[in-house]
């Protein structure tokens, strides 16, 4: 039924079952022990009630003797209530002993003769209770009829020391058969004991012969399986030790590799940086160039504007060569009007006088503004000289200014091949630093790779010869294991 199970299934299998028989044999002995301690338990309880029943009977008869004899000697009430009491106590006392004796017919059949004494006895102290009652003072004993109350209260004392000797005969019974019990009950639990243990030897012994049988299979298989790992060990040792020289060639190479790449891509940014500054300076130059150019522009505008004004102010000079040659022509006739007006005057004798001042003060006014007119032709002269030399400069100026702007033009042109050829050069170097901060970038990642690739040829090395330590520590174990459990081979 065992048979292709796994031993792992067996064990625990066996585990279980002894489980089940060692809680099955401490469910009997709990069953057992209960059963026994509760016997012990109601034996104590009906032996105990029985004991103290019995004697409690005594007890209290002796005390209702002792209460009835005080109510004769004294004819007190409260002795005759304690008397009444004492019997009602008796009763009540004799019903609960005859519930614990209920399964002793000896005691209950003394039971009735205690009750049968004591009805006979409390009809005899009635009788005697009646008589005392109707004498008012006791002189003697002999007043009173006491021949009925004695045997009847011997009677019923013989009873109870016979009811007291029985309930002991009892207990004594009950006790041996309680201890029969636990004896019987002992046995049965060594009996269970000793057949769980004999199975859990059973199970035991099977257990072991297949951990013999399978231990020993299995650790033949390691022991060969140990060998070729040894081996195997052997040789990726080997081999992970050559390819770690060779990684370390490798990672060797890539790093002079790397060092070369980043010094490339180190010219190559200092390159572009002097292609990047070399552009701003020729964008910087081109706008120099425009603003010069704007500024000849201005020039150029000024100096027409000058030519302009120059040109107006000799129209303006013309003009005013005319209004003074118009001056000039009014003071000569002013001046032969005034010289007329004098000649007139010097004929109009007395009232010509007076006029012929005014006329000769005409006269030299005409002259003085006949003389700032030609000072004022002159200046107009010199005037026209200047403007019509200031228009010859300008138009030189306005030629050297037009040679200048056509130069800068040709400057500018110049500037903005060189802008492009220096945009042309900036972007062809950030491709080459590009390219080589790729480069580096993959060389780094390789290099990266190649110290991981060599880190895990080492790991490996150490692993393999771990492994090689670990396959003949294991063979060791398998032999040591067989010793252990008893195959006697190797």
């Amino acid at each position: 039924m065992m048979a292709g199970r796994t031993f792992g299934f067996k064990l625990a299998a066996g585990f279980g079952l002894t489980l089940l028989l060692t809680l099955l044999m401490t469910a009997t002995s709990v069953i057992a022990l209960r059963y026994v301690l509760t016997s012990k338990d109601a034996v104590i309880k009906s032996a105990s009630e029985a004991l103290v029943g019995a004697e409690q009977l005594s007890k209290t008869m002796e005390r209702r003797i002792g209460d009835y004899r005080a109510y004769m000697l004294t004819k007190d009430a409260e002795w005759l209530n304690a008397t009444n009491a004492d019997r009602a106590e008796f009763l009540d006392r004799l019903a609960r002993l005859r519930a614990a004796l209920s399964d002793d017919p000896a005691s209950l059949k003394l039971l009735d003769t205690v009750a049968q004494n004591e009805t006979a006895n409390s009809a005899a102290l009635d009788d005697l209770i009646a008589q005392r009652q109707k004498i008012d003072t006791l002189v003697s004993v002999a007043q009173l009829d006491t021949s009925r109350v004695k045997p009847t209260r011997l009677a019923l004392l013989g009873s109870i020391n016979a009811l007291v000797t029985q309930v002991n005969k009892h207990v004594d019974k009950t006790r041996k058969l309680s201890s029969t019990r636990v004896t019987v009950a002992i046995i049965f639990i060594i009996g269970i004991g000793t057949l769980l243990i004999l199975g859990a030897a059973a199970v035991a012994w099977r257990l072991s012969r297949d951990l013999r049988r399978e231990v020993g299979a299995a650790v033949g298989h390691i022991q060969s399986s140990s060998a070729q790992l040894e081996a195997a060990a052997a040789q990726q040792a080997s081999g992970g030790r050559d390819q770690a020289s060779a990684m370390n060639e490798i990672t060797t190479t890539i790093s002079e590799l790397l060092i070369t790449s980043r010094q490339i891509a180190d010219s190559a940014q200092r390159v572009s940086k002097i292609a990047e500054d070399t552009a701003d300076a020729a964008r910087t130059g081109d706008a120099t160039i425009d603003q010069t150019r704007a500024s000849i522009a201005a020039i150029r505008t000024q100096v027409d504007q000058i030519v302009q004004h120059m040109l107006a102010l000799g129209e303006k000079s013309q003009q005013i060569g005319v209004v003074v040659d118009l001056v000039s022509e009014l003071a000569e006739q002013t001046n032969i009007l005034a010289i007329n007006a004098t000649i007139e005057a010097s004929g109009a004798g007395e009232w010509g006088r007076r006029f012929a001042v005014v006329a000769e003060e005409i006269r030299k006014l005409a002259d003085r503004t006949a003389g700032s007119a030609k000072e004022i032709r002159a200046l107009i002269e010199d005037v026209r000289g200047a403007v019509n030399t200031t228009v010859m400069a300008t138009e030189i100026g306005a030629k050297a200014v037009d040679a200048g702007s056509r130069q800068f033009d040709d400057a500018t042109s110049s500037f903005r091949r060189i802008a492009q050829l220096v945009a042309t050069t900036s972007d062809a170097t950030r491709e080459i630093e590009l390219s080589t901060k790729q480069q580096t970038t993959a060389v780094e990642q390789v290099n990266s790779a190649a110290s991981d690739t060599a880190r895990a040829s080492r790991e490996t090395e150490a692993s393999a010869v771990q492994t090689k330590q670990t396959a003949a520590h294991l063979s060791t174990l398998s032999g040591d294991l067989l010793d252990l459990v008893g195959t006697g081979k190797h």
